[in-house]
Order: C-alpha cells, then sequence, then structure tokens
C-alpha cells in the first residue's frame, strides 16, 4: 500500500460523508509508466499528465495539461462543497497550475479538514504547506503504510463533528 492506495482507503471508510477532492493513477502501456490520470472523487477521469503531451509545462518526461488541473482545482477543491477534501497530490505538477495553488490556499485557511499526500521534496507551495502551523505531516513509510488509513479516520474523527 502507497499514499494513493491509502488514501483511497481512506475514502472508502468515508463513503458517508461528502467528500472533495481526487487521487492519481498512473498511466501504464505495455506495462512501462506513460503519464498520469487524475479522477475525481465523483468518478470523472482526466489525462494529467503523459509523453505524448509537448508545451511548456513539463515535469520530467511528462507534459503536464494544466488545463486538468485548473479544471480539477476549480470542480474539487471548493471550501463549500465538501465534509472532508482528499487530495493526492500537492506535487510538481499540481503546483504548476495557480489556481490549483491557490484553491488549495483558500481551502487550507477555510478550515476544512484535508488529507493530502504531499511531494517529498519541493519549493513554492510545496514547502509552505508543510510549514504551515496548522498542517500535521506523515511520512507513509513500508512499517507503517498499513495503519496509514485507520489513522487517518481517527484524526478527522474530532475535526467531522
Amino acid at each position: 500500500m502507497g499514499k494513493t492506495t491509502a488514501l483511497r482507503a481512506v475514502a472508502g471508510r468515508l463513503k458517508r460523508r461528502r467528500l472533495g477532492g481526487f487521487y492519481t493513477e498512473e498511466i501504464r502501456e505495455a506495462g512501462v509508466r506513460r503519464g498520469f490520470r487524475a479522477v475525481a472523487l465523483d468518478g470523472r477521469d482526466f489525462t494529467m499528465a503523459h509523453v505524448g503531451i509537448r508545451g511548456r509545462s513539463q515535469v520530467g518526461k511528462y507534459g503536464v495539461d494544466v488545463s486538468v488541473v485548473d479544471d480539477l482545482a476549480r470542480t474539487t477543491l471548493d471550501p463549500r462543497d465538501a465534509h472532508v477534501y482528499l487530495v493526492d497530490e500537492i506535487g510538481k505538477m499540481e503546483c504548476l497550475s495557480p489556481r490549483f495553488v491557490a484553491a488549495m490556499r483558500a481551502l487550507l485557511d477555510a478550515g476544512r479538514p484535508v488529507v493530502a499526500t504531499v511531494a517529498q521534496r519541493g519549493e513554492g507551495f510545496i514547502a509552505e504547506v508543510k510549514r504551515r502551523p496548522d498542517v500535521e505531516c506523515w511520512q507513509v513509510t513500508t512499517t507503517n503504510r498499513e495503519g496509514i488509513p485507520e489513522r487517518v479516520v481517527q484524526w478527522l474523527k474530532p475535526r467531522l463533528t
């Protein structure tokens, strides 16, 4: 179980709550990772990054469709829409979108419960999120990853009353 799998397990345990956000999946072609798909918690999915996307917005070998990240921010991160937000992830690709960064800031400032995976390394907004006094960071490791979904659910309980 990795970060995304843990986040999806949390979503499964919270299915009676109104959830906002999204998770990401690898796009594999012939067994090789070729890109990333973003899946909104309402089931819509979008190709967010792919080796076949060309343009100014690149992270490594992947071209990023910033309009997809903008749309995710607009449609899944409104602080008025859900009880809890699950976001996978706050990373380099997502932070190419000023709309995503602004939406995440607004969501965090609104005090809504947010569970997000955050890139281990990164500057700018990634570092800003980790420095916030109202953010609690947990590292997912091979030894603790099985228990992370239950730990997250327990952490959320007093925040969802």
